[in-house]
């Protein structure tokens, strides 16, 4: 029998001693323009992957699922990610088209966290991220998808050490 793991979860190391701040104030009108200032502050302090996020979808049968992708393209509000259509991460979003993008960089203490629909996007959208992969054979891939999520909300979630940590929310559609 596995022993309860509290003492041991809670004691774990979290944030790194020196955490930016986060002035809600300060947050630019578009939430796309504060990401990648997030994005660039994350590649400048050494994030691995800082373009990587977990995907949460609900299929047909309501469970809800998450896995972990790469971000290919914020573009005119949009959030655009790819993949085969015939995955976990397909057939949900072709059952229930609302999703949840997740970026998480623990040596800044920062989150974002994306939710809103997703669409389809045409054929020639996903057969040039086919073809930008690095280690695809063939020139077409016929089970590769686009997606763009139109977010509903975004939040931005910043760390501090006493626990009162920043949140800063845009709201769209209502």
């Amino acid at each position: 029998m596995i022993e309860p793991q509290r003492d041991r979860l809670r004691s774990l190391p979290d944030f790194p001693a020196e955490l930016p701040t986060f002035d809600p104030e300060s947050a630019p009108a578009d939430p796309q323009q504060l990401f990648v200032a997030w994005l660039d502050d994350a590649l400048a302090h050494g994030v691995l992957q800082p373009h990587a996020c977990t995907l949460s979808t609900a299929g047909p049968t309501g469970h809800v699922t998450a896995r972990t992708l790469i971000l290919k393209d914020l573009v005119d509000g949009l959030w655009v990610f790819a993949g085969a259509r015939s995955t976990r991460k397909g057939v949900d979003l072709a059952a229930n088209p609302s999703a949840a993008l997740t970026f998480y960089w623990p040596t800044r203490g920062r989150q974002v966290r994306v939710t809103g629909e997703v669409e389809e996007l045409p054929s020639e959208v996903a057969a040039a991220d086919w073809r930008a992969r690095p280690a695809t054979t063939g020139d077409t891939n016929p089970d590769w998808a686009a997606w763009a999520l139109t977010p509903t909300e975004i939040e931005f979630w910043q760390a501090r050490h006493d626990r009162d940590h920043v949140r800063h929310w845009y709201r769209f559609g209502g």
